[in-house]
């Protein structure tokens, strides 16, 4: 039994042991998954395609040591990556996995993320959908007083808000979203908040006002090496100059733009740099150049026309193939979990009948130790007892001895008695006759005390010799 303790406790040590150098190991590949994510989501403004490749060297690695909140990260990451190259299936398809694994670890957090991205990704095809997983995202932040996630998400409010025209509405949205990053440091996003509202004083009009914050942001962006920032701010800039005939600075504008878009390889920016090329050339009297720019331009819209058509279908299509793997899944974890439920069933029945059977060996063992000393204990008392009986058989010789030896000697004093009785009566009546005779005046007086005397003398010798007689039993005639 000790034997069988001292291994037990043995494996568990080492169990541990293992556990513990297992779960060392495991830290410094959780750290790298997200550093890996990290690095490629501070990326997605620079170059997108860096993003899908280190948010899927970080999906490697979750998936190896299953880092699930480290898996979920990397497909949202890897959407994010896809999201700015313009690939919305893939994007969506990134998204819909990383929302149903922080689902499933109860990732708040991370759910609001992926809301957020998915609303996005909604932004440029439905406008009130987008609007939804905004208002999903926004519940969960503002529930998690998280101001790095709600800050995102009234930029891209405010991003809706001016695809709907509502311009003053998307500037209360910038400027709170442009607060909440001033308090975080966060100079990237920053840069984003002033290219935003220069946009919606483009339309509201406020030219200068517009330049102004757009030439910072661009200033800003090429410092950081914001690809796309500088792509997009371009563009707008080229609008701007074109309204106010600057010709030269609106094709240097979109030069440099097409540029950096080609860099990111955003197809869909360099299509709307195209647009305004016509326009410019339009604005110039081109004719003929504007002309054949339009020609490539509507191939290319009708080719963007059936691919936004597709996508919207693909989303769709997308969404109804997740909505499936998620019920999979659900039902997946739920055999996991009976699974897991039936196995800790089992081991612990299976421990239970362990420790009923050592506890039945024990006292199997017991019972026989104890039978052992009962037998020991009863030999013992038989032996006490038969020893008690050659005492009690010794016994009853002495106590018959003595009463025989009693009974001799209470014979002996009866015989003592009467013959005391017999020896001593005869003086005494002697006695009590000569007394008589003295009384009546019979006898002389010194006569009688003489006999008197040798009366009381053989009473004297008598008693003498009933004495020595009682004190010498054994002596003849007693």
């Amino acid at each position: 039994m000790k034997k069988s303790l001292l291994l037990t406790f043995l494996a568990c040590f080492a169990f541990l042991l293992n556990a513990k150098c297992y779960g060392y190991n495991t830290d410094l590949d959780t750290n790298e998954v997200i550093k890996l994510n990290k690095q490629g989501f501070s990326m997605r403004l620079t170059d997108p395609e860096q993003t899908v490749k280190d948010a899927e060297s970080a999906l490697a690695i979750a998936q190896k040591i299953n880092y699930t909140a480290g898996i979920a990260e990397s497909w949202r990451v890897m959407g994010i990556g896809n999201y700015y190259q313009n690939r919305p299936e893939k994007a969506i398809d990134n998204y819909l996995t990383s929302l149903s694994l922080f689902t499933k670890i109860s990732d708040l957090r991370g759910e609001g993320k992926v809301y957020n991205n998915i609303g996005n990704l909604y932004r440029d095809n439905d406008y009130e959908r987008a609007l939804e997983y905004f208002d999903k995202a926004l519940v969960i932040a503002k529930k998690l007083s998280d101001d790095r996630l709600i800050a995102p998400i009234y930029l891209n409010i405010g991003n809706i808000l001016v695809s709907k025209k509502k311009y003053n509405q998307a500037l209360s949205y910038y400027n709170k979203s442009n607060d909440l990053y001033s308090a975080l440091k966060d100079t990237i996003t920053l840069v984003t908040c002033m290219q935003n509202k220069g946009v919606v004083y483009s339309f509201l009009n406020q030219i200068d006002l517009s330049k102004t914050f757009l030439l910072a942001a661009i200033k800003k962006a090429k410092e950081l090496d914001l690809n796309d920032p500088v792509a997009r701010i371009d563009l707008t800039l080229a609008e701007i100059y074109m309204k106010q005939n600057q010709f030269d600075e609106a094709e240097k504008a979109i030069d440099e733009g097409i540029t950096f878009a080609n860099i990111i390889k955003n197809t869909k920016t360099v299509s709307d740099f195209k647009l305004t090329r016509y326009e410019l050339e339009y604005k110039r009297k081109n004719y003929h150049e504007a002309l054949d720019i339009l020609h490539d331009i509507y191939r290319q819209d009708s080719a963007v026309y059936k691919q936004n058509t597709s996508t919207q279908i693909n989303l769709i299509q997308e969404q109804i193939k997740q909505q499936a793997r998620v019920k999979e899944n659900e039902i997946l974890l739920q055999r996991q979990k009976y699974d897991r439920t039936r196995f800790w069933g089992v081991t612990i029945v299976s421990v239970l009948l362990l420790i009923l059977v050592g506890i039945l060996i024990s006292n199997v063992k017991s019972k026989a130790k104890t039978n052992i000393q009962l037998t020991n204990l009863n030999a013992e008392v038989s032996r006490q007892k038969d020893n008690l009986d050659r005492i009690n058989h010794h016994l009853e010789e002495i106590i018959d001895e003595r009463t025989k030896d009693l009974q001799v000697k209470n014979k002996k004093l009866s015989e003592y008695s009467s013959y005391l009785s017999h020896q001593i009566r005869g003086p005494i009546a002697t006695l009590k006759g000569l007394m008589n005779l003295e009384k009546e005046g019979l006898v002389d007086k010194q006569e009688c005390i003489r006999m008197m005397n040798k009366c009381v003398s053989e009473i004297d010798d008598k008693i003498i010799e009933m004495s020595d007689m009682l004190h010498d039993p054994g002596r003849i005639g007693f």
